[in-house]
């Protein structure tokens, strides 16, 4: 077994939720995992990629500059809400949506009424995450996963953040806001994607992540 104390993770966020999440998948790994303020990082990072693939590379990259030198493994993430019968809408600028510091009960809201009469079987979406990862050899690595389900009627349930209390999960019959954090972690594309990458950091710096 490698000994992994001296190595850290600084994933690009400031989302509280979002630590969460990724600690309680990554912890395994015998690293320490840092958000951007816990590792001293503070810089404004403008995400004006085309895909998520991009935006995640650009936070990643951004603060991997900061820490050039280090053992350090930046993580970043980029995900969206692609609301089928809305075109994809809004996809990639989710996190923007009716402008970023609106609230997400009025972009749930807003997102609500566009479907007004819309029947379930055209209320299909999907979460998309993909996470990138700049090495302290400066290589690269993206993955990408999706969570599928459809819009609800209104927000329910009272865990995660964001989008969740309208994504209706018809496995569970719930919305990803009344899974539990086990159950979110199971099936959601953030959890998916740290998965993935978990498995290619493991082929990467002899992490053990068993």
């Amino acid at each position: 077994m490698h000994n992994n104390s001296d190595k850290k993770i600084i994933f690009a966020t400031g989302n509280a939720g979002k630590m969460k999440e990724i600690r309680m998948i990554l912890g395994d790994m015998g690293v320490q995992i840092l958000s951007m303020k816990e590792a001293g990082i503070c810089i404004d990072i403008e995400e004006n990629g085309t895909s998520y693939e991009e935006n995640a590379l650009i936070k990643a990259r951004a603060v991997a500059a900061c820490v050039r030198g280090t053992d350090a493994i930046v993580l970043a993430d980029d995900s969206g809400l692609e609301v089928d019968f809305l075109d994809g809408e809004p996809g990639i600028y989710s996190a923007r949506y009716l402008g970023e510091d609106t609230s997400y009960s009025v972009k749930n809201a807003d997102l609500i009424r566009r479907l007004e009469g819309v029947p379930d079987e055209q209320r299909s979406a999907r979460f998309v995450c993909a996470i990138a990862a700049v090495l302290p050899t400066r290589e690269e690595l993206t993955v990408r996963a999706a969570m599928e389900g459809r819009i609800g009627y209104g927000e329910k349930g009272i865990h995660g953040f964001g989008y969740d209390p309208i994504f209706y999960v018809p496995e569970f019959g719930k919305t990803t806001a009344q899974l539990t954090e086990e159950e979110k972690n199971q099936v959601s594309h953030r959890g998916k994607a740290l998965r993935r990458m978990k498995e290619e950091l493991g082929k990467y710096e002899g992490l053990n992540c068993q």
